[in-house]
């Protein structure tokens, strides 16, 4: 399962971290690219500890991979080496959890070929389903419904979260959540990530419906416990 989203920041790592929690067993998380000095893959131990978590590649600068690479005078991802990389590991456990870097079209590495490719390739590749990470606020609705479309277009099934529910939601939040474009699976409250790792993990399962290993029947209820 790959999980992207609308843009940056807007909670991928987070959500990939409730889900493996959510499954809480034979879970692991693979990142292709870890650009700038964080790293999302011990965000996701740290909280989830999933059996298994590799970055496949960093590079310094907080870049798209692709110029990371460029200007690091590194070499660029493969498509078909991460491709083979990710299935070796998925092989070996019930759910692969692959988390992108920026949003859906953000230029990953290169094919063999010379151009470029991207998290929505890798999908097609893996002939994995996407999470698509997007916000509660002004402008998601664009930016939900131009990746939806993109997802769409090249046959991947797509579940949409939101990854942060403000803690004192206004008129446009509920509006949003009204009119938000493909199928709604989860809604994590502003500042999951901030949360004792074990209270993060008991709390997971209920942020997601089954489809993501979650109980909750029911997001739309979460808005009111999330509410300050």
């Amino acid at each position: 399962m790959v999980v992207t989203g609308t843009d940056t920041g807007v909670g991928k790592t987070i959500v990939t971290a409730a889900i493996a929690a959510a499954l809480g067993r034979g879970v692991a998380v693979v990142k292709p690219a870890q650009t700038g000095d964080d790293s999302d893959v011990d965000t996701v131990t740290h909280l989830a500890a999933p059996a298994f978590a590799k970055t496949l590649a960093s590079f310094p600068d907080p870049l798209a991979p692709l110029a990371a690479a460029r200007v690091a005078d590194l070499e660029p991802l493969d498509l078909y080496a991460v491709t083979d990389a990710i299935k070796e590991i998925s092989a070996e456990h019930e759910l692969t959890l692959v988390e992108g870097a920026g949003g859906l079209l953000v230029p990953m590495g290169l094919r063999p070929g010379g151009a470029a490719w991207t998290i929505a390739d890798l999908a097609v590749a893996l002939g994995a389903p996407a999470v698509v990470v997007v916000r509660a606020g002004l402008g998601t609705l664009n930016h939900t419904a131009l990746t939806l479309e993109a997802l769409e277009r090249r046959g991947v099934p797509a579940h949409v979260v939101i990854g942060a529910w403000p803690a004192s939601p206004e008129l446009v939040h509920f509006t949003n959540l009204d009119d938000l474009p493909g199928s709604l699976h989860g809604l994590l409250p502003d500042a999951a990530g901030s949360l004792a790792p074990g209270v993060f993990r008991r709390s997971a399962p209920g942020w997601f419906t089954p489809e993501l290993h979650g109980t909750c029947d029911n997001l739309r209820d979460l808005t009111d416990a999330f509410t300050d």
